[in-house]
């Protein structure tokens, strides 16, 4: 098996980490997490508009932008495109700095504030052209409905401590802005659902 794009181009997943042996998407407990956080987030994306012709077109006007076709980034930080707009991206990515926001959460920032600024790929740029070997052979991905369904079916997230997160002196410094401030600290303990 190898690796294949799931819902837009650009993510790429081991067949093997996401699809059973009869073809079809794994439970969400059994993916990889990394795998299982694209996935869940190409669920929202696979109907947004493209970025750039967001920002061409404006909110008001955000009919005439065209459906995302491709992703890069990270979930949360990503950019989403139109094939139109993909050659864009990677010439600002390859050429005009944007590797260096690789893996930031200002990555999808710095590309809308360069495109917005009128950073384009000159004519005769080449996106990056993509091979489709058997696009009808891969199942949908699930939709909202059914990925609720799956996370019903007994899916416990993780849970996270973001105290694992902050050094003691960052905490020290935040529990003495908010004490400024008359809130308590983050020291303070909050019941969980659990209790």
């Amino acid at each position: 098996m190898g690796k294949v794009n799931v819902g837009l181009r650009g993510w790429r997943f081991a067949e093997a980490d996401i699809f059973t042996d009869e073809g079809l998407f794994k439970q969400l407990e059994e993916i990889p997490k990394d795998d299982r956080q694209r996935l869940l987030r190409l669920v929202s994306l696979v109907e947004k508009p493209c970025d750039a012709c967001r920002l061409i077109h404006g909110e008001d006007e955000i009919h005439r932008a065209r459906q995302a076709a491709v992703v890069y980034g990270e979930p949360n930080d990503e950019v989403v495109l139109c094939a139109d707009h993909e050659a864009d991206f990677l010439y600002w990515y390859q050429n005009d700095g944007g590797s260096e926001y690789r893996g930031s959460a200002t990555f999808d920032d710095a590309f809308e504030e360069w495109f917005d600024n009128g950073g384009r790929a000159p004519d005769g740029f080449e996106a990056v052209e993509h091979v489709e070997t058997d696009p009808e052979g891969l199942p949908d991905p699930p939709d909202a409905e059914e990925l609720n369904a799956m996370l019903s079916e007994g899916y416990e997230p993780e849970r996270i401590d973001l105290r694992e997160y902050v050094d003691d002196e960052t905490a020290a410094a935040a529990n003495d802005t908010l004490a400024d401030d008359g809130i308590d600290g983050l020291d303070t303990e909050y019941p969980s659902t659990d209790q």
